[in-house]
Parts: structure tokens; sequence; C-alpha cells
């Protein structure tokens, strides 16, 4: 029986946000303040002074400006998110360390992690900041990058399937879209291009690639269903030239892309896919990245 392995969903745990007091990190403390309600959990923010990474000890009163401004910025995030969710329990917190660090040790192990696409630190030609790429490549939890300003609902979850290993991640996908009242759409989009040098000729090649990408997508949709029966679920399986820009396209119609996070096993906190890191760059929604 196809079943989604029965413990904590990755998308119950504990949300925290950083902030800089930048544009961009607003739509990520609104985002994390939804998030938070909707999984009734306190919203944690948290702004890294980076104080402890400058060389040498700062004397107390050329600190402490610094920390009175970092307040005053977590203050007014406190204030965004209790705004659009009132009720919602808030706490903040100002730290030595650096924006990454702070928020991967605030999240722990099932703590997701959210951030905006880029802080003050940032070029406008990047479309990702460091911070997210560092957290994305290290974080041992959900990590959701909030791109842009807010966008009308669309009522999709987007998830990208590789393959079985895929299950954590539609499961924290499915969970999402359920607590949003949205539709789950799996897309599973693969290339012949990694499989030429198969030594099977090319018609075989492409049948078993387009067979194993259809069975290992109707296995978690299966198993999806099973757990989420009040859930709308469809699922694709798409030869494309590119799978992330098959992803990239899709998201223009989601609330929401959730990809698999595949880091290299020799080299942990790293590196991120290819596919992972592009569609972190230009996706048209909050892209949220998931250990697989």
């Amino acid at each position: 029986m196809n079943t989604i392995e029965r413990r904590g969903s990755l998308a119950d745990g504990p949300v925290v946000v950083g902030t800089d007091g930048s544009a961009e990190a607003a739509p990520a403390v609104l985002w994390a303040a939804e998030e938070a309600a909707a999984r009734n959990q306190t919203l944690h923010i948290v702004h890294g002074t980076n104080i402890g990474g400058w060389g040498g000890e700062l004397v107390p009163e050329a600190a402490q400006p610094i920390f009175d401004a970092s307040s005053d910025l977590v203050d007014e995030a406190a204030k965004q998110a209790t705004h659009r969710v009132p009720d919602l329990a808030v706490t903040t917190a100002v730290t030595r360390d650096s924006a990454a660090r702070s928020l991967l040790d605030a999240a722990g192990e099932d703590g997701t992690i959210v951030v905006g696409s880029r802080g003050l630190g940032g070029f406008s030609a990047l479309l990702l900041g460091s911070v997210g790429l560092k957290v994305a490549a290290r974080a041992e939890g959900p990590v959701v990058v909030v791109r842009g300003p807010e966008q009308p609902a669309k009522g999709v979850v987007l998830v990208g399937v590789q393959d079985d290993e895929d299950l954590p991640v539609v499961r924290f996908a499915a969970t999402t879209a359920a607590r949003r009242k949205a539709s789950l759409r799996l897309l599973s989009a693969w290339t012949l291009v990694q499989y030429l040098e198969s030594t099977a000729p090319m018609f075989q090649a492409v049948r078993e690639v387009a067979e194993a990408a259809a069975t290992a997508s109707s296995r978690i949709v299966g198993a999806v269903r099973e757990e989420f029966p009040d859930l709308t679920v469809s699922d694709d399986a798409v030869q494309v030239p590119s799978p992330a820009g098959a992803l990239v396209e899709a998201s223009e119609h989601a609330d929401l892309l959730v990809v698999g996070a595949r880091k290299h096993p020799h080299a942990p906190g790293t590196s991120l896919g290819r596919v992972t890191h592009a569609v972190l760059h230009h996706a048209h929604c909050p892209v949220a990245v998931v250990p697989r």
C-alpha cells in the first residue's frame, strides 16, 4: 500500500523569519506571519547584526546604538506581522552573529526559515541575496524565499518531483496546500540529455525514462491522495529542454513552488542542485526548498 511516512510533517514546525528593514523583507515577514498562524505556531523574528564577525570587540558605547537600531527593526517587523494577523504570538531576537547563522540557529532541525529575496546589502542586478543562498544550502529544515511583492492568490501549490525520494517534499507541499485550501500540482519535468550516454537505443531510452518518471509520479500521487482525500491533486510528467525552465514557467500560476534540496552528500552546506539554484533566482512566486 502506498503511504507517506506517518510522522510530524516538515510543514508543522516553528516559523523563523529574518528582517533587515529592507523593502524585500516586508513581504517575507507577512508571508511568515500567515504561515505561522496557519500552523498555530509562534512567529520568531530574527535580525543578525554580525558584530561578532567584525573582528575584535566593540566597546559597549559603540555596540549599543547598533543593537538599539536593530531592536527597532524587529519591533517594526513584529508590528507588521500582528497587523496582518492580530492574534499572532511573536517573539523577536537581535544577535551578534551573521544573518544566516542567526536564522539557522533559531530554526534548529525542524523550523521553517523565511527570507526575502534580497536584503539591504544586495545589488539590484542580483536576483537572490547571499543570505537566502547560504540559508537554503545549509538549513536542516525547509527554507522559503519570498520573491517580490505580494500577488493575488492563485489557489495552487506547485511541487517539482523527480523520484520516490521526494515523498517528504510532496508531503510538505500537500500539507501547505490543504491549509491554504488550494489545489496541489505535481510536475515531473525531465530531460533526455542526462541519459544520452546510455547504451540503449535512443527510442528505448526515451520510453524507459518517460515510464520511470510517470511511475514515480503516479506512486506519489496515490500516497498523497490517500493521506489527503479532500485535496485536489493533479500531476504531469513531461519531457522538456530544461526542468528548471518548466518549473519557473509553471510558477507563474502558483502561490508557492516547492522543490527538494539535493545537496552534495560529501560537501553538506556548500551547494544546491542546479534546478533548485535556478528556481530560487527566477521563480515568479515564493519558493520553498525542502531537504530530501
